[in-house]
């Protein structure tokens, strides 16, 4: 049964696009999955389509905040040679501002269901998610902006826990592939670009978080002046890194063949 299919028969709705998972079929997916989730290169991921319900989604979209949003939201605007023009909400303070529907969507990636799904998913056991939603939340990139390739910070200093699973929701509706910003999923060795996932509507990416899980959109974006890359990232940890994983690290930005530092 399509991923879809089941939230269609058991999803709750109510106003403003609110849902609940349901964890029995979210095991079953999960079992379902899991094999080619470990075995997948470079690093161990899934890439699965119509993710969330599609009033959930729909309604996301609808109240995703535009990047010139009130003073409330203030997104973080970051403009480095790493990350130029990219915007993040990352503060459960400042999401707790925005629309019901958002807040429910990220409390429900963030809910028992899900953890459960993550950790048949993935096989790691003890999944904890992130309730401040640092560095995570809502992300925006600006016509031209990018996210060079890099392996992500492995620790919270706040929840004292390492991090070990991305999930990346892309709320980018009628994207066509001459925009790019495909997420790159790159080998250890920054030898070569293994996948090429394009950031379409309602489409979830999940895959370990390590010291050699490359990642990024390394390509500037070449959309119109009023389409951005929208997504919701959310993160889990553990209270034990990955085996042979445990050094502190902060992110790690890799630089691709032929490519300037």
């Amino acid at each position: 049964m399509a991923f879809r299919d089941i939230f269609k028969q058991h999803s709750r709705k109510d106003a403003g696009g609110v849902f609940v998972f349901d964890q029995s079929e979210l095991s079953i997916l999960a079992s379902t999955h899991k094999t080619t989730y470990n075995e997948a290169n470079p690093f161990p991921h899934v890439v699965i389509d119509d993710f969330l319900p599609a009033h959930g989604a729909h309604q996301a979209l609808a109240e995703f905040p535009p990047p010139d949003a009130p003073l409330w939201l203030d997104w973080t605007k970051r403009d480095t040679v790493h990350q130029p023009k990219k915007l993040g909400v990352g503060s459960a303070e400042r999401l707790a501002q925005a629309s019901p529907s958002l807040q429910h969507i990220l409390f429900t990636l963030n809910s028992y269901a899900m953890i459960e799904f993550l950790e048949t998913l993935t096989g790691i056991q003890g999944l904890i998610p992130d309730p401040h939603f640092t560095g995570g939340g809502l992300h925006q990139i600006l016509p031209g902006g990018k996210l060079a390739i890099h392996s992500d910070f492995n620790f919270d200093s706040k929840l004292k826990l390492y991090r070990r699973i991305n999930t990346l929701i892309f709320l980018n509706i009628d994207w066509k592939e001459e925009y790019g910003g495909h997420l790159e999923l790159w080998d250890s060795t920054m030898t070569r670009c293994v996948q090429r996932v394009l950031p379409i509507f309602n489409r979830c990416v999940i895959f370990n978080t390590d010291k050699d899980s490359c990642h990024g959109h390394p390509e500037p974006l070449n959309t119109p002046d009023h389409i951005t890359r929208k997504s919701l990232a959310l993160y889990y940890y553990s209270r034990d890194p990955k085996e042979g994983d445990n050094d502190i690290r902060t992110t790690d930005w890799r630089i691709r063949p032929g490519e300037a530092e």
